[in-house]
C-alpha cells in the first residue's frame, strides 16, 4: 500500500499546543485530512463510507495515463457524445493531440472528452481500461475503490472513499507533470486543431495562493467532491471532501481542513549540515575532532511532537589520519519517540597522519620525561647561582 494512514496524536494535546486548532465543523458527508511525509490523519469523518465520486474518478485515468504513455505521445481524439451538462474540451473525432495535453484538459478542465480519449487509446477499449483502473486500485490497496468507467459518471459499480481518494491523490502526486498541471488556474492547449484555454475548475487553486491542486468533481448523485492540497511554510496537506451540497461549501470545507491542519503542523530542522554536534577523541592526542551532519534534514511534526537526535555508531577514539567530510556514524532522527530518518554524521576538519613518538604511544612517558628534564635543568641552574655568589664572598677582604 502507497500510504499507511494512522490516526495523529490526541486532539486535547494538540490543542494544548495551539488553541487556535479547534476541530472543524463541515457540511461534507465524508472528509480526510492527511499530513502526507507521516502518513498521519489529521482530521476523518466517515472518511471509509464508500460513495459516489464523481470525475474524481479521472485521478486513476491520470495516473494509468503517465505509468503507460509517454507525454510525446500523440493519439486521435475519440468520437464522444456529450451531455449537456458534461465537461468537455470540444475535442474533434481524430484530431490527434499529446498525451500532456489531454492529460492537462483531463485534470484542469476534467474534460470527459479528453479522459475518453485516454482511456480507449491507453487501454485499447473503455473495458480493458477500466479493467486496468480496478487493478492498479487492488495494488495500491484502495479496498473501498471499484470503477465502471474513466470518466466519472454515475454508475452502481463507480465509488470510493475519501480514505482511498486521498491515497490515490498522493500516488499522482507523485508525478511532476502532474503536480505542475494541477497547480495551474488555467492552461492552453497547442496540440491539436486550433489552441484551446481552458480554466481549472477548482477554482481555490485560482483564488488562494497556497493552494496546489487536485481535482474536482460533480454529479447529482454524487453533490460536489474536491480533493484538495496546499502548501505553507513547508508544510504540506491533502484534503478530501465528498457529497457538499454546493460548490461554495465545497470549497468552504477544504479551506477549513486545510488551515486546520496548518495550525497544528509545522516545519522544523532536525540536523544542519556543517553544524557540530559532538566530538570524537583522537588516540593518544590532546586533540578531538567534530561531527556534524552530512545534509540539512527537515521534517513536519504536531506543534505538541519533540523532534530529537540520537547519535549511533560513533567511536569513543579514534585513529588518524582523517579526511573532512569522513563518516564516523549516523544521526538518527525522531519524532514523537518514533524513529523516521537519518543522517550521516561526517568530520569537519582534516586530521593529519600521527608522528612516530604518537603512532607508538610515547607521547605521555617523553612529555613527563621532559618535565623531569626541565625540573632538573632548573634546580641545576640555581644551584650553579648560589656556588658562584660563595665563591665572590671568600674572596673579598675581611
Amino acid at each position: 500500500m502507497l500510504l499507511s494512514l494512522t490516526v495523529a496524536g490526541a486532539a486535547p494535546l494538540a490543542h494544548a499546543a495551539n488553541p487556535l486548532a479547534r476541530r472543524p465543523v463541515l457540511s461534507a458527508r465524508s472528509a480526510i485530512l492527511v499530513e502526507p511525509s507521516g502518513g498521519a490523519v489529521v482530521y476523518s469523518r466517515d472518511a471509509g463510507q464508500r460513495r459516489r465520486m464523481a470525475s474524481t474518478t479521472k485521478l486513476m485515468t491520470v495516473l494509468l495515463t503517465l505509468e503507460h504513455a509517454r507525454l510525446t505521445q500523440r493519439y486521435a481524439a475519440v468520437r464522444y457524445a456529450a451531455q449537456p451538462a458534461e465537461s468537455v474540451a470540444g475535442l474533434r473525432a481524430g484530431e490527434r493531440l499529446t498525451v500532456a495535453d489531454l492529460l492537462r484538459a483531463t485534470l484542469i478542465a476534467s474534460a470527459n472528452d479528453a479522459a475518453a480519449t485516454l482511456a480507449q487509446r491507453v487501454g485499447g477499449s473503455q473495458a480493458r481500461f477500466v479493467a486496468l483502473m480496478n487493478a492498479r486500485a487492488r495494488a495500491l490497496g484502495l479496498r473501498g475503490t471499484h470503477y465502471a468507467n474513466a470518466i466519472g459518471l454515475d454508475a452502481p459499480g463507480n465509488y470510493s472513499t475519501a480514505r482511498d481518494l486521498a491515497t490515490l491523490a498522493l500516488a499522482v502526486r507523485q508525478h511532476a507533470f502532474a503536480r505542475e498541471v494541477m497547480n495551474r488556474p488555467s492552461v492552453v492547449l497547442l496540440s491539436g486543431d486550433h489552441p484551446r484555454r481552458l480554466a481549472n475548475r477548482n477554482t481555490l487553486v485560482r483564488d488562494v495562493a497556497w493552494i496546489s491542486g487536485v481535482k474536482t468533481g460533480h454529479t447529482r448523485q454524487a453533490g460536489y467532491v474536491l480533493v484538495g492540497s496546499g502548501s505553507r511554510n513547508g508544510v504540506e496537506l491533502v484534503s478530501v471532501v465528498m457529497g457538499d451540497p454546493t460548490e461554495g461549501l465545497r470549497n468552504v470545507d477544504t479551506l477549513l481542513l486545510l488551515n486546520y491542519g496548518f495550525t497544528r503542523y509545522h516545519r522544523v530542522s532536525a540536523a544542519v549540515a556543517g553544524q557540530v554536534r559532538l566530538t570524537v577523541a583522537i588516540r593518544d592526542r590532546a586533540v578531538r575532532v567534530g561531527l556534524a551532519p552530512a545534509r540539512t534534514i527537515r521534517v513536519v511534526a504536531l506543534r505538541s511532537d519533540h523532534v530529537t537526535t540520537v547519535p549511533i555508531g560513533v567511536p569513543a577514539t579514534v585513529d588518524g589520519p582523517l579526511t573532512r567530510g569522513e563518516t564516523l556514524g549516523t544521526l538518527a532522527i525522531r519524532r514523537g519517540g518514533r524513529t523516521i530518518g537519518s543522517v550521516p554524521l561526517v568530520t569537519t576538519t582534516a586530521v593529519a597522519r600521527a608522528g612516530f613518538w604518537q603512532r607508538n604511544g610515547w607521547i605521555a612517558p617523553l612529555a613527563g620525561l621532559m618535565a623531569v628534564v626541565a625540573v632538573v635543568g632548573s634546580l641545576g641552574r640555581a644551584n650553579r647561582r648560589r656556588m658562584r655568589r660563595r665563591g665572590r664572598s671568600r674572596s673579598e677582604p675581611a
